[in-house]
């Protein structure tokens, strides 16, 4: 599962953090984790096809893909240094490890929430407006709370008009079962699990916010900075997949079976996931996604929201706190103080046939 994010860093790790970005260096063997959600599946596969080592092996070196169980925890292993990549949100990069002090580097925006993300009203025919004075379920700080947020804003209403109650995605099926609970956002699988429950009304989803809730595969800056042929591995292995995939032969069904089996559905449920996960098939089709202005935008309502809920950092004074780069040199947010960086030129040498 994706979308949780951590509260804060021990002492320690953060130590531990900033000891390892000032000393990344020149090395030859890498690792990343990822973890069970439709659009990071394809990393499973690149490890278990061998797709990873052939790329790694073109540039001489080693790149392990671990699957981790837990989301939460991918993240913090990330920003601690025991990973030099690792699978997360847009929010999550922004509020964990850039919050944290670490500079990391979206290398590849590989998909946004295109359905995947729903809010529910109990009840038949009913409407967003409907929401208002109720409560919702949520997994409260996540981005199923900032999903909630705009979907409020598209009505002309704001988190004042309800009241968030914080459920984990391991009690929200269960729990909208019960009289008590009147509405919920949550994501797919459970997402698909309460719809399928009788009497309810899906009232906003991620397609009408489409490009806000990204899933990336987000590397350390300064290691990817000493080491750009990690950079065009991962790169070049995950267009290779994603080639694959779409390429309707005997070997896209039986990966995608795999990646189905590995999430804990069958091929049917797991196509049904990326019916709603809008993946970027293509360095192209990427490439004009992170090189729009739209995507600085975004990043600025993530943050916006970030510092009004109190997950920005500690000692965050603005929702300006933490500075972003873009495309084409475009930066928001603190220009002394840059920890996420958005950097299409690996995915420009993908495009350029150059990987």
């Amino acid at each position: 599962m994706r979308k949780y994010r951590l509260l804060s860093f021990a002492a320690a790790g953060l130590a531990a953090v900033l000891s390892f970005s000032a000393h990344a260096e020149k090395k030859d063997n890498f690792s990343v984790c990822w973890t069970l959600y439709a659009g990071w599946m394809p990393w499973g596969h690149v490890s278990t096809s061998g797709i990873i080592d052939k790329w790694a092996k073109k540039y001489g070196i080693n790149i392990d893909v671990v699957q981790l169980n837990d989301y939460v925890e991918s993240i913090n292993q990330y920003s601690v240094g025991q990973f030099d990549g690792c699978t997360m949100t847009n929010m999550d990069a922004l509020t964990i490890p850039a919050a944290g002090g670490v500079d990391s580097t979206a290398l590849i925006v590989g998909d946004y929430s295109n359905g995947n993300d729903g809010l529910l009203i109990k009840g038949e025919g009913k409407a967003l407006a409907d929401i208002k004075g109720m409560q919702v379920n949520l997994v409260e700080l996540s981005v199923s709370h900032y999903f909630l947020a705009r979907a409020l804003e598209t009505a002309g209403l704001s988190e004042r008009d309800v009241t968030v109650v914080n459920t984990s995605d391991a009690d929200i099926i269960a729990a909208y079962s019960t009289p008590s609970v009147q509405a919920a956002a949550t994501w797919n699988p459970m997402l698909a699990e309460i719809k399928a429950q009788p009497g309810s009304t899906e009232v906003f989803d991620s397609s009408k916010i489409p490009g806000e809730i990204l899933d990336m595969m987000v590397v350390n800056t300064q290691t990817l900075k000493d080491n750009p042929d990690f950079g065009k591995a991962l790169v070049g292995a995950w267009f290779e997949i994603l080639e694959l995939m779409q390429s309707g032969t005997p070997e896209a069904t039986e990966a995608l079976t795999d990646m189905a089996k590995a999430s804990g559905t069958d091929l049917a449920g797991f196509q049904a996931q990326l019916a709603t996960t809008k993946l970027f098939y293509t360095p192209q089709e990427t490439l004009d996604f992170v090189t729009s202005p739209a995507l600085p935008e975004t990043m600025t309502k993530v943050a916006n929201f970030s510092f009004e809920h109190g997950i920005l950092g500690e000692g965050a004074r603005s929702a300006d706190a933490i500075g972003m780069t873009f495309a084409g040199g475009v930066t928001t947010g603190d220009s002394a103080n840059i920890k996420l960086r958005f950097d299409p030129s690996y995915i420009q040498m993908a495009v350029d046939g150059k990987l």
